[in-house]
């Protein structure tokens, strides 16, 4: 199974393609989306579906893993993430990919095995998961490899209780 990770943003989405066979997790891509600042906020959400749109066709992953958004203290971070995500969800959704969202508690007690682990422990440990030389740089990366992580592994847990319980899929 491929699953991709994403992590939205409008400056900057970062992905994570991984391959899951046989209980083993490998890095097949990993990278980042990124629009211009120059642009206005419609065009760079058009550079994002496109670019995601051709990421989609190029690499034709079985399913998506998104974080589950939620109202923080920054509204206006949260509108833009909210925008990108929603932009990954239609490119998503035209491709015919399955997206799952999982929140930030699960994908740290996917990866580190406690929910409220710091972002160094859940850089740590993708690095390790997957058999990196170093931590995936930028951030975003980091984050979209670990929620790669979280859907492989929910998926294989997914498999002894189709129930779906945990975690939040969204249709085609």
């Amino acid at each position: 199974m491929l699953v991709l990770g994403l992590d939205p943003g409008t400056a900057i989405t970062g992905y994570g393609l991984i391959r899951y066979e046989n209980g083993r997790l490998e890095v097949v891509a990993s990278g980042t989306l990124e629009t211009s600042k120059r642009e206005s906020e419609v065009a760079r959400l058009n550079s994002l579906f496109n670019a995601a749109e051709a990421l989609l066709a190029e690499h034709r992953p079985d399913a998506i893993a998104v974080e589950h958004l939620f109202f923080g203290r920054n509204v206006n971070t949260m509108l833009n993430v909210s925008r990108a995500s929603g932009v990954l969800l239609l490119a998503a959704a035209r491709a015919s990919i399955p997206v799952t969202e999982y929140t930030p508690m699960q994908v740290k007690m996917a990866v580190v095995g406690y929910g409220v682990a710091e972002k160094q422990q859940v850089q740590f440990m993708v690095t390790r998961i997957l058999g990196l030389d170093a931590p995936p740089k930028p951030d975003d990366v980091a984050d979209a490899l670990a929620l790669a992580i979280c859907h492989a592994h929910s998926s294989k847990l997914g498999a002894l209780d189709p129930s779906g319980i945990g975690h939040r899929k969204r249709g085609t």
